[in-house]
């Protein structure tokens, strides 16, 4: 299978992400209760990577299934494990593709996928297909923080004035939008409900979020060359200096954690 980029960041990807362990574990906490779960209830993420969003589960005896086309981001998962879940199966494959038979699982969650998905209404269609009579789809999403967003929007518009940059930066939430997932789910029976299952604090220094930059943690500095993208860091890095008075200035914001939860109506 072909290398992806999130092979080369999958040791770097938890640490320089906003979800932290004990807010997965609230998350968690959120999920089970507004899904009913048992430990008769089976769940399924594709594009699960290191598992941030699920290991709150198997460790508690959940059973899970998870889809990922990077072997190293499973590899991480793996890692986060002292000893062999029979409850936790990891796939390596195209998390587009869901090759299970009808009926396979109780709770289908995704955390920002649609919007990398081509043929979004196939990939739903797989996911009500796969999901039992009863089930729910979870479509979830990490907010970004403010500040972070303010951060990368004085990147991005250093980059911008590079003619050459070839750069695509989609935001999550416009693509969201232009999916259409609440007109596709109503269509076909299904209510809705959205949630903020959990909001917490982020704060990092300016120096700790050029560092993420500079190890090209984020979709928004894969695309362009690295002549390109270390002059950019270059004038970034200065930029900041002076905007932010000091590379140890300490930047604060609220995160959300929303669920669109979906299920079939009756």
């Amino acid at each position: 299978m072909k290398r992806t980029y999130y092979d080369n960041i999958a040791q770097i990807y938890d640490q320089t992400r906003w979800l932290t362990p004990s807010v997965a574990e609230e998350v968690v906490d959120f999920i089970i209760n507004l899904t009913g779960a048992t430990f008769e209830t089976s769940f399924l993420e594709p594009g699960v990577g290191t598992g941030l969003n699920v290991l709150p589960l198997v460790k508690r005896g959940y059973s899970v299934t998870g889809i990922d086309v990077s072997e190293a981001m499973l590899a991480q998962f793996r890692q986060k494990l002292y000893e062999i879940h029979t409850n936790l199966n990891l796939i390596h494959a195209d998390a587009s593709q869901l090759s299970f038979p009808d009926n396979s699982f109780d709770v289908v969650l995704t955390v920002h996928m649609l919007h990398g998905i081509g043929n979004w209404k196939a990939f739903l269609d797989d996911i009500t297909r796969v999901l039992k009579p009863g089930g729910f789809y979870l479509n979830c999403q990490w907010i970004t923080p403010p500040a972070r967003k303010e951060f990368e929007a004085y990147y991005l518009s250093i980059l911008a004035k590079y003619e050459n940059s070839q750069q695509e930066v989609k935001s999550v939430n416009t693509a969201i939008e232009k999916l259409d997932v609440e007109g596709y789910f109503n269509s076909k029976g299904y209510t809705s409900k959205y949630f903020i299952a959990k909001e917490w604090e982020v704060s990092n220094t300016v120096e700790e979020l050029l560092d993420y930059f500079k190890l090209r943690a984020y979709g928004l500095c894969w695309l362009d060359s690295d002549e390109i993208f270390y002059n950019v860091m270059n004038k970034f890095e200065a930029f900041c200096i002076q905007h932010y008075g000091s590379l140890k200035t300490v930047v604060s914001s609220p995160a959300k954690f929303e669920i669109w939860a979906y299920r079939i109506s009756g």
